[in-house]
């Protein structure tokens, strides 16, 4: 079990990279004025949740790399070492926006449930998640391929 979760902690820290340059794409074609995991850090650090904060964009950036890692753990745990059909990663990934954006994070107030947020926002996420469960699958299952070879 620790080998798999170490294969998806490798698996979610690429993943969550190639997530996060959609993310900037995005920001930088006026899709998306700011990212969700900053939203998310102004929300929790100190002070009002919806006022910018020193640090936010660090914390936000951590925050979003240690989730990833973790959702990555849990897939690689899932894949029990076997090669999984890298729908199922785009499935798992997908599965994590909804729950996130339709979930806890309009639970919390820090933003609008998707089917009311900005569509460019919800567009760069639904992009990234899938890019995020692409890599994810494909990384895990490299490593699981490799870890079954002699």
């Amino acid at each position: 079990m620790m080998r798999e979760l170490l294969k998806g902690a490798v698996g979610g820290a690429v993943a969550t990279a190639a997530m996060s340059a959609v993310m900037v794409a995005g920001s930088r074609a006026g899709l998306m004025p700011d990212q969700p995991p900053k939203r998310i850090a102004r929300a929790v650090l100190p002070g009002q949740r919806h006022r910018p904060k020193t640090g936010e964009g660090v914390a936000g950036a951590l925050a979003h790399f240690g989730f990833g890692v973790t959702a990555g753990s849990l897939y690689g745990t899932l894949s029990r070492g076997h090669r999984l059909p890298v729908a199922a990663g785009a499935g798992y990934a997908l599965a994590i926006w909804a729950s996130s954006y339709q979930g806890w994070v309009p639970k919390l107030g820090i933003l609008p449930p998707a089917s009311r947020d900005r569509p460019g926002r919800q567009a760069v996420m639904v992009a990234g998640h899938l890019v995020y469960g692409v890599t994810l699958a494909l990384m895990v299952n490299r490593l699981n391929a490799r870890a079954a070879t002699p």
